[in-house]
């Protein structure tokens, strides 16, 4: 099992200076990368500026917007760049479970695991805490998400720290999907979200009394039990997992937090 960064945890360097920012985060003992985003680059310069940092390009997280504009070409692009997944990333209001288009988002991500298929990429679905919100017949709305594709098309990309903000236990979720789970994503945090915060997204979750400020932390300094989550992802066959943390800690840099989930999760694997 091999260890990767999603770039939106360094994006602002990645925006800044992208043949650097691969540069140091290989130096952090990275193997790979996912793409948040081409930073105004073409594919082809992706892929050579990735190669040059001794980097593989695991997958990207591409938005709904952008394959419902231009599906073929979309997946052709991020096929050019060597990627072997593409991810659907979030869901906008309008499209989530309670949301007045949640039937065309399944059925547009049926088209987008087929087309994925058709190109020789796997559709991977990046959940969020709104998808473990319940469906009038009992399923969660990931439960039918994954559904909506057959398993060889569509795959998972399970972020823990989300999982387990909802009351959820990441480690079992993961068993559940074995074969399915190529990629997991490896988030972490303290403390917890107000309790209007679950009830916007159609959930019952409710935080524990005087829990301190949400805050996004490396991996290994939060709540997530991340030895658990990485033992069964390697029971369910787990090719890599990719550190995300969506802001820094304080008193840290995007690049320092990146640096120290790379030193916890390396001594895991």
């Amino acid at each position: 099992m091999k260890l990767g960064l999603q770039l939106f945890s360094v994006r602002a360097d990645a925006e800044r200076d992208f043949a650097g920012t691969l540069r140091e985060v290989a130096g952090m003992g990275y193997d790979g990368v996912e793409l948040a985003g081409l930073y105004g680059r073409t594919p082809e310069e992706v892929r050579s500026l990735a190669k040059d940092a001794g980097l593989e390009i695991i997958s990207a997280h591409v938005g709904l917007a952008e394959f419902r504009q231009d599906l073929a070409g979309t997946v052709a692009a991020y096929r050019k760049i060597g990627c072997r997944y593409v991810a659907v990333p979030y869901l906008m209001p309008e499209d989530r479970p309670n949301g007045a288009n949640f039937a065309q988002t399944t059925a547009d991500i049926a088209k987008i695991a087929a087309e994925c298929e058709k190109q020789g990429l796997i559709l991977l679905y990046h959940n969020h805490d709104f998808e473990f919100a319940r469906l009038p017949d009992g399923r969660t709305a990931l439960e039918a998400l994954y559904a909506c594709a057959p398993e060889r098309q569509l795959q998972t990309e399970l972020d823990v720290c989300w999982a387990t903000l909802v009351g959820e236990d990441p480690a079992a979720l993961l068993r559940k999907q074995v074969g399915r789970a190529p990629l997991v994503h490896l988030k972490d945090s303290t403390g917890d979200r107000p309790a209007e915060h679950y009830e916007q997204i159609g959930l019952t979750h409710r935080p524990a009394p005087n829990a301190e400020p949400f805050t996004f932390r490396p991996v290994g300094s939060g709540n997530v039990d991340i030895p658990a989550v990485v033992a069964a992802a390697k029971e369910v066959g787990t090719s890599w997992v990719i550190v995300e943390q969506d802001e820094p800690a304080d008193g840290q840099t995007a690049l320092d937090s990146a640096r120290q989930s790379a030193e916890y999760v390396k001594k895991l694997l």
